[in-house]
Order: structure tokens, then C-alpha cells, then sequence
């Protein structure tokens, strides 16, 4: 990261977001896309309350500037911002569409998504290098969006080449929490990647930068959100994400993202998945390649299910 400035957080938070032109574009609904590890989150913006993510997110205003508020450093203005994994922040704007992408723990995409920012602190980075770039592909994304198109933006948005987490125990160790039906306790992975439990949770928090914990919990959160995408209600959400109960799943939600699911799913919001291996992801996983078609994968709109169980 020798690339990257760093700039003084008193200096960073009285910056104003660098003026590009408004890119705003009425559609309808919003859209989330999901893959093993990551998610996208295109559409309006989101009355989103404080709240610490589990992953890394990075953050587009599609249609103009928002604000990222931290109890310690203040507020700063963005047009881009790639926000760390348990950081307790609160994104707000004036409007408009917005993308929030979340990056894989750890990943190729995490770890060069880190050196496109030129400002901000290890909590909160600004100004991304193409932003101009960045934005204008952000507001071509729409539920309509090919599979292609997805890809391609994650790509060019997030960056990737072939490295993953740097000890590949746990690059191993994610995959597999990733891939399992049900969520694994700590030990026994640790015994699985051949370290023991405390060695295994330090070096988890050194490769990905968040916690086992709240890594397993984002673990949970996309098998809940793959329930939705195959047509199921909040009840069978939180019953294939190992919730122990609607709420439960609410409440976790809410933490993670700022806001009950019931609010996303009533923006008319389409979960397509995009099971396929991104260029932003490391190649050394054993999902199949994404493939170029011409139209969006399978989508379910949650105007076909109910909200409630």
C-alpha cells in the first residue's frame, strides 16, 4: 500500500467530495446481485441508520456526493469510499441512486481495492483513483444489467489479479466457511487448516481483516440472501442462513447494513445471483468462469414473495 496517501484525518474530513458531473438516471426498483464471498447492491439510496459491516464496502454516489460520518474523525464528503471491515460509520445522501459493493475478505479484489484510493485513513478511504470512471459505469447498473456488465464494473471498480489471503490456511479456511451448508465453529476449522484455535483467530483477523465471528455471520447473511434470490420469504431466509429466527435475522441485518431487510425488499429490489467467478476474485477458487451473455441471469423480484413468514 506505499501507493496510497495518507492524509490527515483533521485535513480529510473538511474536504469536499471532488465535483463530477451528475450522472442521475430514473429506473425502477433497485437491484442485488450475490456471489461466493461478495455482493452488489445497486439502486436508490437507502435511509441507512449507524452501523459496522462485516466486510470491506466500498461506495458510490451515482448521482452526486455523500457523506460518511465517524463518531471519532467527523464527517467527510465523497463521491467514492471504500469503508474496512468493523468500522462503525454512517453513510448518508441527499438522494439518487447509490452502489455499495462488498468485497470478499481477503480476496484479490479486497486487497487491491485498498490501493485505488488516494485519501483517508486505514478506516475510511476517499477518492478513488478512476472515480470519473467508477461512477459513470455505477450508473449503468440496473436489474436489467447482463452478467457481463456486472462483472466487467466489479472489475475495473475493485481491481483483482491472482494473490489471495496471504497465509493459504486462510484463504482455505474462508472457502470453506463460504462453501458449507451451515455455519462452522472456529475450533474446528483450526483443526481442519492444522493451527490452533487462538493462532487460527489471529491469523483470520491478519488475512481478511475482520473477525471469524463476524466473517461466519456474512457467511450466514449470503445463504439467507440466496434464499431469497430462489423466491423465499424472511422465514426460510432466516432458516437457510441458520438464524434462529426471523428477527434474529433482522436484527443481524440491520447491524451489518444499517437497515431491517423488510426496508430493502420494499424497494422493489431484484436478487440475482452471480454464482460465477469474478474477474475481481482470486484464481484460486473452483467456482466456473463467468460467462459474456446477453441477457441478466434468472432474477426473483421480491414483488413475487411475501415479507413476512
Amino acid at each position: 500500500m506505499s501507493s496510497m496517501k495518507v492524509v490527515d484525518p483533521p485535513r480529510v474530513w473538511e474536504t469536499q467530495a471532488t465535483a463530477l458531473p451528475r450522472t442521475r438516471r430514473d429506473g425502477p426498483g433497485a437491484a442485488v446481485w450475490v456471489w461466493s464471498g461478495g455482493a452488489l447492491y445497486a439502486g436508490p439510496s437507502l435511509r441507512l441508520g449507524p452501523h459496522s459491516g462485516a466486510v470491506a464496502c466500498l461506495v458510490v454516489g451515482v448521482d452526486g456526493p455523500f457523506a460518511v460520518d465517524r463518531a471519532a474523525t467527523g464527517r467527510l464528503a465523497a463521491r467514492t469510499a471504500l469503508v474496512a471491515p468493523r468500522v462503525r460509520h454512517h453513510v448518508t445522501a441527499g438522494g439518487g441512486r447509490m452502489v455499495f459493493l462488498y468485497l470478499d475478505p481477503g480476496s484479490a479484489a479486497d486487497r487491491a481495492c485498498r490501493t485505488r484510493f488516494t485519501a483517508g485513513d486505514r478506516g475510511v478511504l476517499v477518492g478513488h483513483r478512476a472515480e470519473a470512471a467508477v461512477v459513470a459505469g455505477a450508473a449503468g447498473l440496473s436489474a436489467g444489467s447482463t452478467s457481463a456488465e456486472v462483472v466487467g464494473w466489479i472489475a475495473e471498480a475493485a481491481g483483482g489479479g491472482t494473490a489471495s489471503c496471504a497465509d493459504p490456511r486462510i484463504g482455505t479456511a474462508v472457502r470453506r466457511l463460504l462453501d458449507a451448508d451451515e455455519p462452522v465453529p472456529a475450533g474446528v476449522l483450526a483443526g481442519q487448516v492444522g493451527l490452533s484455535e487462538s493462532r487460527f483467530l489471529r491469523l483470520f483477523r491478519e488475512g481478511t481483516g475482520t473477525s471469524y465471528r463476524r466473517f461466519r455471520l456474512w457467511a450466514q447473511m449470503q445463504r439467507a440472501a440466496r434464499a431469497l434470490a430462489a423466491g423465499g420469504n424472511l422465514t426460510r431466509a432466516a432458516q437457510d442462513g441458520y438464524f434462529a429466527s426471523p428477527s434474529h435475522l433482522s436484527s443481524a441485518f440491520h447491524a451489518l447494513f444499517g437497515l431491517p431487510p423488510s426496508d430493502l425488499l420494499a424497494h422493489d429490489v431484484t436478487i440475482r445471483p452471480l454464482d460465477s467467478r469474478t474477474p475481481a476474485e482470486d484464481s484460486g477458487r473452483s467456482h466456473q468462469p463467468a460467462t459474456a451473455s446477453s441477457a441478466p441471469p434468472p432474477a426473483i423480484s421480491t414483488q413475487k414473495y411475501s415479507q413476512e413468514g
